[in-house]
């Protein structure tokens, strides 16, 4: 492949074939939502299109900076896909990964904070509260390796190994090669993710392989190698554009608003596929 993308059914596309050798492909319509199922099944499907093998679920919705309305088709169409992914059982671990201090990479950390963490909701305060019933769901944000000195994925492996989660979620912000799926995006995979790898700056890689348990990854686009979008509108080679171009992104006038909401639909929906019994209106309350 030559140019960066972090979502499956970009990879697909650009292959241009309707069927690709080790790779199932399923398309429909959600009302107002359009999901797009891709499942890798063997080595030929990982070779085909760059991506391990695994189920990848996108979910392409109204643009986030130009729609403020969260209990919508959205919100069902992203909270059946992620129900999907996630064991009806067990203890859930949401880590928001990405750095705070730069807008576009700043989706996971707003994300993790808006989660409804419970595992602390035990005994009396269960009974004063009246929230029975709930599922054990933990929440934080990793930070970055500049700022803490240690790998996301050691961080993770270390809580792991003490709180011991069923299942781990991660939240962070991914790459698209069109600008057309920039804010209006989520992507869901069961392989896991290799955070900073969209954007040429990869890290260690965070999945069950690392882990010892199932990861979930679920990611917004909020960025575009600039390289990909000179070739596809002026039609250049990118083994002729200036190293410089190379290496920029380009990011909507609009991020700061986009990446607040989408943090926002994103939290709203892992909140209600993991704690199904509260309704919409009541968990934005309860996590306002």
């Amino acid at each position: 492949m030559d140019f960066r993308t972090d979502l499956a059914l970009e990879r697909c596309e650009f292959l241009g074939k309707t069927e690709i050798e080790g790779v199932k492909i399923e398309a429909f319509r959600a009302k107002k939502a359009k999901v797009s199922r891709i499942e890798v099944t063997n080595s030929e499907g990982e070779e085909a299109i760059g991506k391990p093998v695994g189920m990848y679920v996108t979910v392409e919705v109204a643009p986030f900076a130009k729609h403020a309305q969260f209990i919508d088709d959205s919100l069902d169409a992203l909270t059946e896909e992620i129900r999907r992914f996630v064991p009806k059982n067990g203890s859930v671990l949401v880590a928001g990964l990405g750095n705070t201090k730069i807008t576009p990479d700043a989706l996971g950390p707003k994300c993790a904070s808006m989660i409804f963490s419970t595992r602390h909701i035990t005994g009396e305060l269960q009974k004063q509260t009246g929230l029975t019933g709930l599922r054990t769901v933990s929440a934080f944000s990793t930070g970055v390796t500049g700022d803490t000195g240690a790998e996301a994925g050691e961080i993770l492996k270390g809580i792991v190994e003490i709180i011991r989660p069923d299942v781990v979620i991660t939240v962070d912000a991914l790459a698209a090669r069109s600008v057309s799926r920039l804010g209006n995006t989520v992507q869901m995979c069961s392989s896991g993710i290799v955070p900073g790898s969209g954007v040429g700056n990869a890290r260690q890689e965070i999945s069950e392989e690392t882990l010892g348990v199932p990861v979930i990854a679920i990611g917004v686009p909020t960025v575009v190698d600039a390289a990909t979008l000179v070739a596809d509108y002026s039609g250049t080679d990118m083994l002729e554009l200036p190293e410089n171009a190379v290496q920029m992104m380009v990011t909507p006038r609009e991020v700061d608003l986009m990446v607040e909401r989408a943090a926002k639909l994103t939290a709203l929906a892992i909140n209600c596929a993991l704690q199904p019994d509260i309704s919409p209106e009541d968990m934005l309350i309860l996590t306002a």
